[in-house]
């Protein structure tokens, strides 16, 4: 979040040339972000879901109730919450990578144009 705050000031004192480059390294950068908020909000719901289950299987063994259906929905929950946790990780790295490339062919087309 900083860094895009940094970008958004540079954005108005830069050359129009460099504008195109920094609005998409903004956006880049909220993409990823809205991709670690989905993934750490997935990998809570997994840690609740697994409490609730660990709970559940506690008072089973001392209150003689059975949750079987309740224990089973909540960690199939669980296993998709984690599942769907690590993929907006591997998407914000996919990002991450991306930004990197974009940065990499704009120091090249640089070094070139300055040659």
């Amino acid at each position: 979040i900083d860094r895009i705050r940094l970008l958004c000031g540079e954005l108005k004192r830069a050359p129009e040339k460099e504008i195109p480059f920094l609005k998409e390294q903004i956006n880049i950068l909220y993409k990823r972000c809205r991709f670690l908020q989905l993934a750490i909000g997935f990998a809570v719901m997994s840690i609740f879901c697994v409490s609730v289950v660990v709970l559940i299987l506690f008072s089973t063994y001392i209150f003689n109730f059975t949750f079987e259906v309740f224990v089973k929905v909540m960690f199939v929950t669980n296993l998709l919450c984690l599942i769907l946790s690590l993929v907006f990780f591997l998407l914000d790295i996919r990002e991450a990578l991306r930004s990197i490339k974009i940065e990499i062919n704009r120091s090249f087309s640089s070094t070139e144009v300055s040659s």
